[in-house]
C-alpha cells in the first residue's frame, strides 16, 4: 500500500477521504513534510526487519517513548539518542518540534481528525442502554347498550404496547357482560399470585334503563378493567389476546380449574392450616373472612332496610290519595281545602321515601353485596396458597422419604442395578417436583403480598367514598321531605 502522499493532501483532508465523490487514492500517511526539511538524510535509515519488531506497533499506535530510558541529563540523551535508536531499529524523530526525550512521532492529519497518544486518549464511555418503553395496557368503556332483558352489550377502546398484540389501538370493541364473567374466572383459576376483582353487576338498584344505571355500570366496570390493564401479571395473559381481539365474542382457549374442588376442597378447608412463614398472608385470611361475612350480612340488612322504606313511601302515597279524596264529602271549604293540601304532601313525602329508599339501595346495598363477592375471591384465592403450601409440604416429605430409601439401598449387601435406577429416578423426579412447587409458592407469596395491601388500600377508598355518598343522598332526602313538611306553614292562612 502506498503511503506517500504530498503536503496539499495533507492540508486538504477531504481530498485524501476514502469515503470521496471521486476515487481517490488509498488514505496516506502523512510524513508532516520530511522532503520539505533542508537537512541530510540519517545516518540510519528506516528498516522494516528489526530485532524486535516493535517499529510498527510504535508508528500505528503512538506510543510514547519514555524520558528514562535515553539518559539521565539532557547531553547524555543527545549523544546516545542515535546510538540507541540505532539499536532498536527506530527512525529519529526529524520534524520541528520533536521531542527527543520522548520520542513523540509527527500527528498524522491525513484523515482529518488529529491522532492523540493513547495515553492521552480520553477512556471510551460504555453506551447507555437503551431504555425500555413501560409497558401499558389501556381500556375504555365508551358504550352500553340494552335490548329488553339480554344480557347488555359494552363497547370500549384499547390501547397498548405490548409486543403480543396485532396493532396498538382497537376501536369499538364489543363485548357481553357474560363475556366479562368468563375472563375474569379464567384470570382468576390461571393467575394464583393475582387477586382479581370481582366483575359488577350487569344491573344496578337504579333500575335498568335509567340514566343512573348505566353511568354506574359503566363506572364500575371502567375501574374493573382499570385495574386489570394495569397489573403486571393480568396484562400479559394470552386471554387478554384473545378477548380484545376476537371476531366473534370470547370463549376461554384453556379452560383452568381450582387446585381443589368439590368435597375435597371443604375437607381441606377443615384442616388446620399448614405452618405459614409469612404472617401478613396468614393473618389476612381470617380478616377477609370476616369482611366477606360481614358485608354480605350488612347486604342483607339493607335490602330489608329499602323493601321497609319503599312500603312505607306506598302506604303513605295510599294514604295521601284517600285523604286527598275527603274534601269532597266535607261541607266546610276551609277544612276541604285542608284536606286536599295535606293528601297531596303526603303523597310526596311517600314518594321521596321509595326514592330515598332506592337511593340507599344504590349507595350501599350494591356496593355490600359486589365487596361481599370480591371478599370471596380474595379469601378463595389465600385458600389455594394454602393448598399449594400444603402440596409444597407433601413433596418435601415425599424427598425426603425417597432420600431414606435411597440410603437404606445404599446399605444393603445384596444391590440390584434395576432398583438402584429405579430409585434414583424416584428421587430425581421428587426433587424435580419440590423445586418447581417451591418456586412457585415463593412466587406466589411474594406477588400475594403486595396485592393483599393493594386489595385493602382500595377496598377500604371504595367503601370510604360509598358512605360518603349515603350521607349525602341521605342528606338530600330529608332537606326535601322537611320542605315539603313545611310548605303549609309558609303559606297565607284563610282570612277570616
Amino acid at each position: 500500500m502506498d503511503y506517500s502522499a504530498s503536503i496539499h493532501e495533507a492540508d486538504d483532508p477531504a481530498g485524501a477521504s476514502p469515503w470521496g465523490s471521486s476515487p481517490m487514492s488509498s488514505p496516506q500517511h502523512n510524513r508532516s513534510g520530511f522532503e520539505s526539511i533542508a537537512s541530510p538524510p540519517p545516518p540510519f535509515p528506516y528498516t522494516a526487519q528489526s530485532s524486535n519488531g516493535l517499529e510498527q506497533a510504535v508508528e500505528a499506535e503512538g506510543f510514547q517513548r519514555p524520558a528514562t530510558a535515553t539518559g539521565d541529563s539532557g547531553a547524555d540523551a543527545d549523544a546516545d539518542a542515535p546510538a540507541t535508536l540505532a539499536a532498536t531499529g527506530l527512525q529519529p524523530p526529524l520534524a520541528a518540534g520533536s521531542d527527543p526525550f520522548t520520542g513523540t512521532a509527527p500527528v498524522p492529519e491525513a484523515s482529518g481528525q488529529a491522532l492523540t497518544p493513547r495515553a492521552h486518549r480520553e477512556p471510551v464511555q460504555p453506551l447507555p442502554k437503551p431504555i425500555q418503553p413501560q409497558l401499558k395496557l389501556q381500556a375504555k368503556i365508551t358504550g352500553l347498550e340494552r335490548t329488553g332483558k339480554k344480557d347488555p352489550i359494552l363497547r370500549f377502546d384499547i390501547h397498548t404496547n405490548l409486543p403480543r398484540f396485532r396493532t396498538t389501538q382497537y376501536r369499538d370493541v364489543r363485548r357481553l357482560h357474560s363475556e366479562f364473567v368468563k375472563l375474569a374466572d379464567h384470570l382468576i383459576s390461571a393467575n394464583p399470585e393475582a387477586l382479581v376483582p370481582a366483575v359488577p353487576p350487569a344491573v344496578t338498584a337504579a333500575g335498568a334503563g335509567t340514566d343512573e344505571d348505566e353511568n354506574r355500570v359503566k363506572a364500575t366496570m371502567q375501574r374493573w378493567f382499570n385495574y386489570v390493564c394495569s397489573n403486571e401479571i393480568l396484562m400479559k395473559d394470552d386471554e387478554m389476546i384473545l378477548f380484545v381481539e376476537s371476531d366473534f365474542g370470547y370463549s376461554p382457549m384453556v379452560k383452568m380449574k381450582q387446585p381443589a374442588t368439590g368435597v375435597r376442597r371443604k375437607i381441606l378447608k377443615q384442616f388446620a392450616p399448614p405452618p405459614d412463614d409469612t404472617p401478613e398472608l396468614a393473618e389476612a385470611r381470617p380478616a377477609v373472612k370476616l369482611f366477606y361475612l360481614g358485608t354480605m350480612d350488612a347486604g342483607h340488612k339493607v335490602d330489608k332496610m329499602v323493601k321497609a322504606r319503599r312500603g312505607l313511601g306506598l302506604a303513605e302515597s295510599d294514604f295521601g290519595v284517600k285523604l286527598g279524596t275527603m274534601h269532597v264529602q266535607e261541607p266546610h271549604p276551609g277544612l276541604a281545602n285542608a284536606y286536599r293540601k295535606l293528601g297531596k304532601i303526603i303523597q310526596t313525602v311517600g314518594d321521596y321515601h321509595a326514592a330515598q329508599a332506592t337511593a340507599e339501595a344504590a349507595a350501599v346495598g350494591d356496593p355490600f353485596q359486589y365487596h361481599s363477592q370480591d371478599a370471596f375471591i380474595v379469601k378463595e384465592s389465600l385458600t389455594n396458597r394454602q393448598i399449594l403450601t400444603r402440596e409444597f409440604l407433601q413433596a418435601q416429605e415425599a424427598t425426603r422419604s425417597r432420600l431414606n430409601a435411597a440410603d437404606r439401598l445404599k446399605a444393603s449387601s445384596s444391590v440390584r442395578r434395576e432398583k438402584v435406577d429405579e430409585a434414583i429416578a424416584a428421587l430425581d423426579e421428587a426433587r424435580q417436583t419440590e423445586a418447581s412447587l417451591q418456586a412457585k409458592t415463593t412466587r406466589v407469596t411474594q406477588n400475594l403480598v403486595l396485592e393483599r395491601r393493594r386489595w385493602f388500600a382500595r377496598t377500604a377508598a371504595d367503601l370510604r367514598l360509598n358512605i360518603r355518598e349515603l350521607v349525602l343522598r341521605e342528606i338530600e332526602a330529608e332537606r326535601r321531605t322537611l320542605a315539603v313538611l313545611e310548605t303549609p306553614g309558609r303559606q297565607p292562612g284563610p282570612q277570616g
